[in-house]
């Protein structure tokens, strides 16, 4: 890609990397401390030369776009845009939008900051403000969590925003497609949405403002109203708080959901600040996959009523499916976050919140409450919904985990459990080493830096070859792209495979080392397929322990002759 090739040759990741951590050069090196984790002494390396940075500490590594993607919490394309916009290098069009999109789409940026600072001064300047201040302060937000959300106030009038505008020269039916006000009965005549409320701002993860949340302050219905989805807004796309608390959630290694703005900010006043909240809407995939950039780890503290109870029990398949190890913390007397805290205080809340219960244990209970779990026919249908449920966790050892523990709460035998299962734990696939063997990692080195060799070790490559090494994924891209006379970087990986593989790949490329050979290639694939037919050998020699054990002798004899077979490639090999 041109652009992309453009991005890179213009950017400086010495530069960039030190917007995030101060760095001062070591030989041909830079170090720093970790941008990404806690700590005292400098472990975060980057090399300008290979246009690389990786953090001995934690592991994070990778190309200025990585770097920038984590930093900034963007998609690639956006990373590329970002740094094409610092370089002053020009992007193509965007071939999705027309121009009138596009034009529309800056309109309603330009219209929606200047609500956010309508709303801001609002709440800061005008009587009707001050009395909203004193709201939010009354259920113990600081001046500070008021300003560091930019909270505001929507005056209690048909038209203030509407006027606000018109003195600028904006037309109420550019407000509409903001979401910022509501068509009359009228031909042409147009109100406020946002009425006497406090006013929550939604932003977007990189801190745009797209859409608002409003909370009545004078009894009106609804007690919370929210912008409708416009060009710029799906409500089923953002997490409320995330543009400030991503560095949070990251560092704790997981993130607490709530419901709504005032419990997002009571947790947040009380310490809590690795929170998020899903716009009081259903949560949906898309939310789960945006949280989870961030952190592995999932604590559901929807509200304590009937109904939020439910909202969690809707919530946690959605994370089992994403492979996100998830709690449910139930508050007490039916009380959400908000109530609790202001009832009890940030210790109490303390004291709760390492009890909450793991994300398996809430589905059982909740299917299980006020069931007869002694007749045989309801049991069976609490035991198929859980099941339902386990059977979409994408990890094999963890599904298995679940199985067990489903078959000891509910009092079943386990392996009828694992024979009413629609995944079957033969399908699973075999975990992959560890870290990469020497050979492997020598490999991938000599593929990645030097093209020229490529073609005699590619005719050499197969896919059995790499059969169960950790690296599989990435050798198979490589062999994808060379079979298409593509070229291969560590960028294309780092999209292509698991964030954690992607890491320990850009932490090869930074070691020293002599320049290779193709001699050095071929005895690298030569030590990986010995460790291979080993590594099978071992495999055979537990099934003939098996097959011997059932007096399977049929199987025993094909075994064996796989056995024999195997033995003599090693050999041959050796």
């Amino acid at each position: 890609m041109e652009i992309l090739d453009q991005v890179r040759n213009a950017a400086n990741i010495v530069e960039i990397a030190g917007q995030y951590t101060a760095l001062r050069q070591r030989g041909k090196k830079h170090v720093g401390l970790c941008p990404f984790h806690s700590e005292k002494t400098p472990s975060f390396t980057v090399d300008a030369d290979k246009g690389l940075y990786h953090c001995f500490g934690c592991g994070a590594g990778g190309d200025i776009f990585t770097l920038v993607m984590e930093k900034e919490n963007l998609d690639f394309p956006e990373a590329i845009a970002f740094l094409a916009e610092k370089y002053h290098i020009p992007l193509p069009e965007k071939k999705r939008l027309s121009p009138q999109a596009l034009k529309l789409e800056e309109q309603l940026r330009k219209v929606l900051e200047g609500a956010l600072s309508f709303f801001r001064k609002s709440l800061r300047e005008t009587a009707e403000g001050k009395k909203a201040l004193e709201y939010l302060r009354g259920r113990g937000l600081s001046a500070a969590v008021i300003e560091e959300f930019a909270l505001g106030y929507a005056p209690n009038s048909w038209d203030a925003l509407i006027k606000y505008f018109k003195a600028k020269g904006v037309a109420p039916a550019l407000l509409e497609k903001a979401g910022l006000v509501v068509p009359g009965r009228k031909q042409g005549e147009f109100y406020d949405r946002f009425r006497g409320r406090a006013i929550f701002p939604i932003f977007t993860v990189t801190g745009k403002a797209v859409a608002f949340g409003g909370r009545s302050l004078f009894g009106q219905d609804p007690k919370y109203l929210n912008s409708p989805d416009t060009p710029l807004y799906s409500k089923g796309h953002l997490l409320y708080g995330l543009n400030v608390t991503k560095d949070a959630i990251r560092e704790a290694g997981e993130f607490i959901l709530v419901e709504g703005y005032t419990d997002f900010l009571s947790l947040y006043q009380a310490g809590r600040r690795n929170v998020v909240a899903s716009l009081g809407t259903a949560l949906t995939s898309r939310q789960v996959g945006l949280a989870m950039r961030f952190a592995p780890k999932a604590v559901i503290n929807y509200d304590g009523d009937p109904a939020g109870r439910t909202a969690a029990f809707r919530a946690v398949p959605l994370f089992f499916e994403k492979g996100v190890e998830t709690r449910v913390l139930i508050l007490p007397e039916n009380l959400d976050p908000d109530g609790f805290l202001r009832k009890n205080g940030a210790a109490a809340y303390d004291l709760l919140y390492p009890g909450a219960a793991p994300g398996l244990k809430f589905i059982i209970d909740y299917l299980s409450r006020e069931k007869r779990l002694d007749v045989p026919e309801v049991k069976t249908r609490v035991l198929r919904a859980v099941m339902d449920i386990v059977e979409a966790v994408p990890d094999a050892i963890v599904r298995s985990e679940y199985f067990r523990l489903t078959a000891e709460h509910l009092g079943v035998d386990e392996s009828l459990l694992r024979s009413l299962s629609q995944v079957k734990p033969g399908e699973a696939a075999a975990r992959p080493a560890e870290t990469f063997l020497p050979a492997e990692k020598r490999l991938l080195q000599i593929l990645m830096e030097n093209a020229d060799l490529r073609p005699d070790i590619f005719s050499e490559l197969c896919e059995e070859d790499i059969a169960g090494l950790k690296s599989e994924p990435i050798f198979a891209i490589m062999l994808r792209l060379f079979a298409n006379e593509q070229d291969f970087s560590l960028n294309e990986m780092h999209k292509s495979v698991e964030p954690g593989l992607a890491r320990e790949l850009s932490q090869a490329l930074l070691e020293r080392r002599e320049a290779p050979s193709l001699q050095e290639a071929l005895d690298c694939l030569w030590a990986l397929r010995v460790a291979g037919k080993e590594n099978a050998l071992r495999k055979i020699q537990g099934e003939i322990a098996r097959a011997e054990k059932s007096g399977d002798r049929e199987k025993l004899e094909s075994l064996m002759s796989r056995k024999l077979d195997l033995t003599r490639q090693v050999l041959a090999l050796r």
